[in-house]
Parts: C-alpha cells; structure tokens; sequence
C-alpha cells in the first residue's frame, strides 16, 4: 500500500486540457458510440456503456449529446463508420507507447501518429513489439481530498470487492482490477459512499522507466503531440513522471 503510480498522472492533467481545447466531448462520445455499438445501448446491460455515459456526466456532457452517440453506437443515426485500432510506437529514449484511436479514415491517422514520433525522434513499432509491457486492468483512482475515509476501511472494501492492488498517494488512491472485477469493485466503493474520479479500463505498463527531468520532458511533449491528434482517444506509456517532475512540465507548459 506504498508508493504511487506515476505512469498514470499525465493522464489526469491530460483530461483537464482537453476540457480545454474543446475536444473532450467529441472523444467522450466516440467512446459512448463505440461501447454502444459492442455491446448494445442498454447502460444496465452494458458495464463498458455505463463507464463511459458516466465519465461524460462527469464532464458535464449534454444529455442529448450522449443520447445521439448511443443511437450512433447502435445503427439508429447514420454517421461515418469508426474503427477502433491501438498503434505501437516508441518515444524518446526507448520508452514504449500504445496509441488508442478511433478513426474513419486508418491511412490518415497512421501518417499522423508517424509524422508526431518521426519529428520528435521515435518512431512507429512493428505490432506486438510495445503491446507485451503493459496489461489490461481497471483502472479506479479516488481523490483524498473528497473522501473522509479510513484507509484501513478503503482498502479492505476495495481488496474484498476483487481489488488487486491499492496505492495511497499523497492527493490520489489509485486501485487496479483485473478487467472482469471492475464494475465489482466500484459499486462496492459507491455502496460504502467512496467517491471516485476515474473508473476506467487501461493498459497498465508492467515496468516503468524512469528517465532525466530534460529527457522526461522530451517523452511528455510527444506525448501531449499524439493526444492533440483529432483521432486519438488515449496514450499510454511506461514512462515513470515523479510527482515534482508533472509539476515543473505544468508550470513550464501552462497547464
């Protein structure tokens, strides 16, 4: 129950600034279009549906916004089609990166991602090259700040539920699931009143590494490059961002 899991704070400053530049909402609804398209339009029947309905309440997405993707999802509005693809790469210094996109056209969202790594000194991956480091687990992080609870209590609902593991930081608790146990674990923490910020499913790298303060700089900016792309819904990587480190890239970027 020590440390922290760094690969996964970029990620939260990321949701902020895409709030920002507009471009959440039309991620969001790709999601909701998608899970509704996998897995039918029934959030009650439909445990991925439900994650990403939720995610966009909590952005404060239009209730009608989310109802067209639904009916987009499910073949009742017409629009172009969307594929799903996860393209593997390298940033710089070796650090490896699993590039989530959702696109209509393959061939322009492949020259982008190429285009963003080839600039900034990495390059794309042949598949299976990257994929291999990281592990597909639910992902639940919860704000210290918003909840009054015991860790003691926290961890014992989280691990009971079908947690695997719990990690208190110094502002975040962040719990992993195996993907199977994640609704599971979730509403056992709603039913003990734990408030959660994210409840989502990621790929989790199975080692980080860990890099220069300049050079974790050079990896975040690609990064942040990949994710500005129209197509890109999510990037990870096993790149390990310290917490002093996230907050001299936020305060030399802006965010």
């Amino acid at each position: 129950m020590s440390g922290h899991s760094k690969w996964s704070t970029i990620k939260r400053k990321k949701a902020s600034n895409d709030a920002k530049r507009g471009k959440l909402f039309t991620r969001m609804a790709r999601e909701i279009a998608i899970a509704a398209r996998e897995g039918g339009g029934d959030p009650e029947m439909n445990f991925s549906l439900r994650i990403a309905i939720d995610k966009a309440k909590e952005s404060n997405m239009p209730k009608d916004n989310i109802k067209r993707a639904i009916k987009r999802g499910t073949g009742e509005l017409k629009g172009g089609e969307l594929v799903e693809e996860v393209y593997e790469g390298y940033a710089p210094n070796g650090v490896g990166l699993l590039i989530q996109v959702l696109t209509d056209n393959k061939n322009r969202t492949v020259a982008d991602i190429r285009r963003v790594l080839s600039s900034q000194g990495g390059n794309i991956a042949e598949a299976g090259a990257v994929a291999w480091q990281f592990e597909r687990k639910g992902y639940i992080a919860i704000e210290t700040d918003a909840n009054d609870v015991d860790e003691m209590t926290l961890f014992d609902v989280a691990v009971e539920a079908g947690a695997e593991d719990v990690i208190f930081g110094d502002d975040m608790i962040e719990i992993f699931v195996t993907p199977s146990n994640l609704q599971a674990v979730k509403q056992a923490l709603e039913d003990a009143d734990i408030q959660t910020e994210t409840v989502e499913l990621s790929m989790v790298p199975n080692a980080t590494i860990e890099l220069s303060s300049k050079e974790t700089f050079k990896v975040m900016r690609v990064i942040d490059e990949l994710e500005d792309l129209d197509d890109t819904q999510h990037v990870f990587s096993n790149l390990d961002i310290s917490d002093d480190v996230m907050t001299q890239y936020e305060a030399a970027s802006g965010a």
